[in-house]
This record gives C-alpha cells, sequence and structure tokens, in this order.
C-alpha cells in the first residue's frame, strides 16, 4: 500500500511520463518480491492438535511465496479451516520480519464440541409437506436427544449416540475417524442404527405419500455400515462404503402393497456397496457464496448375497458459486441421476421431492420414477451483515453471534422419467416441471440457515414455503 501511495506521489509531482513509468515499475517489482516463510504459528486452539490444522494450509515452513500470491493462497487455506467446521472464526496473519522474510500466525476460535442436541424433527420430507399435507399433525414428529462428540481427542474425530422416540423409534451410533495414517490420507467410518415404526408410508398416489398408522409396530429396519475415505488432495475426497440392511414389516404393509418389498414379501436382506467421489473447493460449506462443488455417487444394491434388492444407480452433481461484487451473487445446482431395474421395492423408490432434489414450487409432491435430472439457480443480495456481541452468554463460542441476511430470486427445473406401468403417478412424472418465487435467507452461526420462499409452479400454484436448511 505503501509503495503504490509513493507512486501516486511522485506522479503527481512529476507530469513527465518516465517518472510516471519508473514509479509503475518499483510497484510491479515491490509485489513480485519473493517472501521465505520462517514460521507457521497457530494460536488458539485449545483442543485441536495442530497436526490437524496443519492438514489445512497450503503454507508451510521453509516455503518462498511471491507477495503477489501470498494473500490468495491465505484466503483459500482460511476457507478450507472453516469448512472443517472445528472453527467458529479464522484470521490468517502475516508477520514481517524484514523485506523478505515473513511469519505467518493462525488464529482460531474453536467451536463447543460436545453437543447433547435435543430431537424434535418433522418426520415428513419438509416443513410445508407436514403443515399442508398432514395437517399439521404433532404426532408426526421425533424427540430425544443426539449427542455428538465432534473433534474428539483433538483429530477432528466424530462419536455420536442418537437416541429417539416419536413417530420413529430409533437408536444409532456413529464413530468417524478421518486421518488414520501419518500423512493423513486415509480414513474410516462406522455406523449401526435400528430404528422402529408405528406409522409408515405404504404408497404414493397423485404424487402424496399415504400413510399407515397402527398401535403395534408396522416396520423395522437394521443398518451396518463400515467406510474408507481416501483424502489425497486438500479438495478430493474419495468414500468407499460396504452396508448391510436387515428390514421386516407387518402382513398389513404387504396386503396394501404387494410391492412394498415386491412380490408380497415382508422381509428384505441385502448388502450394498457405495462409492462417493466428492471435489468441494467452496468458500464456506454451511452456505457457500464463490467456488465449485461436484459430486459423483455410484451404488450397487444386491452382492450376490442376501440380494433381495438388485440395482445398481448413479448420480451425479455440479455446484457453481459466483461473487459478482457489491454482495450481489449467482449460484446453479446441477443434477441427474439414473437407476437401472424397472421392477424396484417401493421402499428404496427415489425422485423429485427428496432430500435437496426438488423443484421449488413442488415442495408439497413426491415425484417418483427411475431416473430424473434437475437444474437450480438462484439470484441474491445480501442487505445486512453484523456479528453481535452476545456477552452474558455464560458459553464463550456462543458469545459472537454473526447474522447475514438476504434476499434473491430463483428459478428451478426438472424432469422425472416414471417407471413402467406406475398408473398412480403420472400427472407430474415424464413433463417438464419449473418453479420460480423469491425469497429472504437468515445466515447464523452453527450452520443454522432459515429460507423464506414464496414460489410459482407449472401448475399455476403457488404459496409460502418454509426450510431450515441451505438452498444447496
Amino acid at each position: 500500500m505503501s509503495a503504490l501511495l509513493l507512486s501516486l506521489f511522485l506522479g503527481i509531482l512529476n507530469p513527465l511520463q518516465d517518472s510516471v513509468q519508473n514509479s509503475q515499475d518499483t510497484t510491479i517489482q515491490e509485489k513480485d518480491i519473493p517472501l521465505y516463510i520462517d514460521a507457521v504459528f497457530i494460536i488458539g486452539n485449545k483442543k485441536t492438535k495442530e497436526e490437524i490444522i496443519f492438514r489445512e494450509l497450503n503454507v508451510e515452513k521453509g516455503q518462498t511465496i511471491y507477495k503477489s500470491d501470498l494473500e490468495a493462497v491465505l484466503e483459500l487455506d482460511k476457507s478450507k479451516l472453516l469448512n472443517t467446521r472445528l472453527f467458529n472464526t479464522v484470521n490468517l496473519s502475516i508477520l514481517y520480519l524484514d523485506d523478505f522474510t515473513v511469519d505467518i500466525v493462525v488464529t482460531v476460535t474453536e467451536r463447543w464440541y460436545t453437543f447433547p442436541v435435543p430431537i424434535f424433527d418433522l418426520v415428513d420430507r419438509n416443513f410445508n409437506d407436514w403443515w399442508q399435507n398432514q395437517d399439521r399433525d404433532l404426532s408426526r414428529t421425533n424427540y430425544g436427544v443426539n449427542i455428538y462428540k465432534n473433534n474428539f481427542r483433538g483429530r477432528n474425530e466424530t462419536l455420536r449416540l442418537l437416541l429417539q422416540l416419536g413417530y420413529t423409534q430409533k437408536f444409532g451410533l456413529t464413530y468417524k475417524v478421518p486421518y488414520l495414517d501419518k500423512n493423513k490420507r486415509h480414513g474410516m467410518f462406522l455406523n449401526y442404527d435400528y430404528a422402529e415404526n408405528k406409522n409408515i408410508a405404504v404408497r404414493t398416489e397423485n404424487h402424496k405419500q399415504l400413510f399407515l398408522d397402527s398401535d403395534e409396530t408396522l416396520r423395522i429396519t437394521k443398518e451396518y455400515t463400515a467406510g474408507y475415505m481416501y483424502r489425497r488432495s486438500f479438495y478430493s475426497v474419495h468414500n468407499l462404503n460396504f452396508t448391510y440392511y436387515e428390514n421386516e414389516v407387518t402382513d398389513t404393509v404387504s396386503i396394501i402393497n404387494p410391492e412394498y418389498y415386491a412380490q408380497d414379501a415382508t422381509t428384505q436382506k441385502y448388502a450394498e456397496l457405495s462409492y462417493f467421489f466428492t471435489y468441494d473447493k467452496r468458500d464456506f460449506a454451511s452456505y457457500p457464496l464463490k467456488g465449485t462443488k461436484m459430486e459423483l455417487q455410484v451404488i450397487k444394491e444386491g452382492l450376490g448375497f442376501f440380494d433381495d434388492v438388485n440395482r445398481f444407480t448413479i448420480q451425479a452433481g455440479y455446484f457453481k458459486y459466483v461473487d459478482l461484487g457489491n454482495n450481489f451473487y449467482f449460484s446453479n445446482y446441477t443434477s441427474a441421476f439414473a437407476s437401472f431395474l424397472d421392477n424396484q421395492p417401493y421402499n428404496i423408490y427415489e425422485g423429485l421431492g427428496r432430500r435437496r432434489d426438488f423443484v421449488r414450487g413442488y415442495e408439497l409432491y413426491l415425484i417418483e420414477g427411475k431416473s430424473f435430472g434437475l437444474n437450480r439457480s438462484t439470484f441474491k443480495k445480501r442487505i445486512f451483515s453484523k456479528v453481535f456481541n452476545l456477552r452474558p452468554l455464560p458459553i464463550e463460542q456462543f458469545r459472537k453471534m454473526p447474522l447475514d441476511i438476504y434476499i434473491k430470486t430463483y428459478y428451478d427445473m426438472g424432469y422425472v422419467e416414471n417407471f413402467e406401468n406406475y398408473e398412480l403417478n403420472t400427472t407430474l412424472s415424464d413433463r417438464y416441471l419449473f418453479g420460480t418465487g423469491f425469497g429472504i435467507d437468515f445466515v447464523s452461526y452453527y450452520d443454522s440457515v432459515i429460507r423464506l420462499e414464496y414460489s410459482f409452479n407449472r401448475e399455476q400454484e403457488s404459496g409460502f414455503f418454509l426450510h431450515f436448511k441451505k438452498e444447496f
């Protein structure tokens, strides 16, 4: 900055062209000075091991980097550290020892890692489905506690214990170790889930689920998963998982829908091998504003033993986020899914209307099929950004509460290829769907997002929709 001011000052004092040119050359040369990194210091990591932080950094002791490149490298390192979701704040600063030697100081504020999170969840696909299609039935809720021990042993390991009652009685246990080796490339994942239901969706008609209620348990599901993770670079992760499913339903379910497990079956056992690839170079995973993400998911259900299901599926997704300047942003998500089995059991049907794969304006519908395509676009502007200091709170990690507010407009489109002879749901499948609208997003700490949207769809329907997760 001082060099730039000096060059401007000289340009004003001396109107001769050669003087101006000399000052510009001086500025260029100063920007291209190679800087030697003498040391990298970590501050604020009370729990997190330094090796976990160093794993995310491009800068390292003994490295030489041009001054013009250093700021961009530090900004990328900041994003990577924030995306570990171990820290509330991250700051990387440069400490000059002389004109050619610097230290890098990484200052972090750690999150609260032990969370006994109360559970009070709606069981339906989204809030709007529960509000309108299920008449705001409070019995369709889950309650309990999800106990997370994040950053276990200071190594970014995760322990999770799930104890849940209500609509779905569930017990779950998860252990995730992202780094098993010295180079921090190999990891593992173990998971077990057990669930019982007295109320389940037994079929879909006119793109809305029909439920069966009982005083007795209608369905029991068990899931065992062992996974391997490989992370060679900063941004790419490979996952290979083996999962075994053991499911059963009562005779009543199979009578109402003989294809629930297919061919009047009341039990379903199968093994699954799945591969997931993720390339994630976004600024903030919790609410990205710039960057790119790519996903590939390949799943083979049925491996020659316990193969009550025999299906192959593939899904790819591409996410793009663009900072347009002046607090304007554009984001786009494109996804394609295909399954290769015509006669599929009802309980594994896919389509638009689950998770993040839906066209806005169609939140009340479940559009099932053997393949689908989806594109979602959003244009928004940040109108408010502030960090509130909540000093009265006793826990330090919650005292600084950021709040960002965005206004937006959006346009989504999608297409679902229906199953053969699936006559119960034909209105919205095999045709082009689109939805548009406007809304407002509230974004705060610990990945919390509230979205208020008013949407219009191709069926000339409109309505207000409420969501509690980021768009995509």
